[in-house]
């Protein structure tokens, strides 16, 4: 008989977004009209900048013609994107990437839930808490985990990340073998200093760890001083992998486009101790499940690169600053406390309630919906995520309507 990988029903009862839509969905059913505002999902609203516009445009017209017809590409990615994400993303900030350590995918969310794939069952796993969901679902999927108890998973390692640690959590005492770090931070809007993340890869380097970090929303930092990639840092080629994403950083949300970076120095080990190179088995997974993302859409990715794509990626991401802004003033002027919203395109806001009370009563009596912190972990609890991608009109209709109602 056919059987289903009981794994599965290890996870919590429902997934986090899952639950807000069904909410939002009874409330609509009983409120029809009502006028709901969207601050939950971090999707963008902005459309794709001109220059990626006309960079797909140009794309699709070249399969439009049989001399300029492509088809299977190669999986790691165009030399194109691949050299253009290089120079601009980390040659340009001092870190020696190689083209050839770039694999472009269709979704960094993709790549950070399949990484786990290529490690052993048996490995200790590091999270944050809170934490975007994926890091845990796809352990809990692949059997590294225990049963869900008290809002955690048995077997992991969880890295508090609270008020009194500027939601950056430090290092854990005991040793661990993969640790996810998602820095600016989803969903606190933390990010981390040169010095914490340091801390992080010496850490690494001593246990013989490996770090996937997820620098999804790089592109909104604005201080000079925190780094936007972790191979800034002396020593973190050897033990880290990077993910970033053309979706927040220019809209590909609803286009699909990513890339993870794996330097050719990255070792991990096998059962015997021996070090092996990861690039070549990360290579192998990727070449054998996925045939590479659509010319047209690398094409308008690597529009990104040019001097008028930056200029209109920067204003894009500047007008998303600027709606954070407006709500971390607000929630702030009312009393709470917050944290992101300067480069972040979040704001962590302490309700001082149970977070999924505070929803309910911004979703019954202001229709505005927000993302409950303690569907991102236990250490979530009392908090909310509000997100900073919509119109500065709705941004600013909503402020005024809890204004209104706190």
């Amino acid at each position: 008989m056919i059987r289903i990988n009981e794994h599965y029903e290890k996870l919590a009862s429902s997934y986090l977004f899952s639950t807000i839509a069904k909410k939002v969905s009874d409330y609509t059913v009983k409120n029809p009209g009502a006028g709901i505002i969207r601050l939950g999902i971090g999707d963008v609203t902005l459309p794709l900048a001109k220059s990626c516009i006309e960079a797909f445009h140009s794309g699709v017209e070249e399969m439009g013609d049989e001399k300029t017809f492509r088809g299977y590409g190669p999986e790691q990615g165009y030399d194109f994107l691949r050299q253009a994400i290089a120079r601009n993303d980390f040659q340009s900030r001092g870190a020696e990437i190689s083209p050839d350590d770039i694999f472009v995918s269709d979704g960094a969310k993709c790549d950070t839930g399949n990484f786990q794939e290529i490690f052993a069952q048996d490995i200790k796993i590091a999270v944050p808490d809170p934490v975007y969901p994926v890091y845990v679902d796809t352990n809990v999927m692949a059997g590294r985990t225990g049963a869900f108890t008290n809002g955690r998973y048995e077997g992991l390692v969880y890295l508090d990340s609270t008020e009194e640690n500027g939601f950056v959590p430090p290092p854990p005492r005991d040793k661990v073998d993969l640790i996810y770090l998602c820095f600016p931070n989803n969903p606190t809007g933390a990010a981390v200093s040169r010095k914490q993340l340091t801390e992080w890869v010496d850490y690494a380097r001593s246990s013989k760890a490996l770090i996937l970090f997820d620098a999804a929303y790089e592109a909104f930092i604005r201080d000079p001083q925190i780094p936007h990639s972790i191979y800034e840092i002396p020593g973190s080629k050897e033990v880290a992998v990077e993910f970033r994403s053309f979706s927040k950083t220019a809209g590909f949300t609803g286009t699909r486009c990513a890339f993870t970076v794996i330097p050719r120095e990255c070792q991990v080990y096998d059962s015997t101790g021996k070090a092996v190179p990861l690039q070549p088995l990360w290579n192998r997974r990727h070449t054998t499940k996925f045939n590479g993302v659509s010319y047209p859409v690398q094409k308008a990715a690597s529009a990104v690169y040019t001097a008028s794509g930056k200029k209109e990626v920067k204003d894009i991401i500047d007008y998303y600053l600027e709606n954070a802004k407006i709500i971390r003033e607000k929630f702030t002027s009312l009393g709470f406390a917050c944290t992101g919203g300067d480069n972040s395109p979040y704001i962590w806001v302490k309700t001082g309630k149970d977070s999924w009370e505070f929803f309910d009563t911004l979703l019954e009596k202001a229709r505005i919906v927000t993302t409950p912190g303690v569907g991102f972990g236990r250490c979530g609890s009392g908090y909310i995520r509000v997100s900073a991608f919509n119109s500065r009109q709705k941004v600013e209709e909503a402020m005024e309507r809890i204004g209104k109602i706190i």
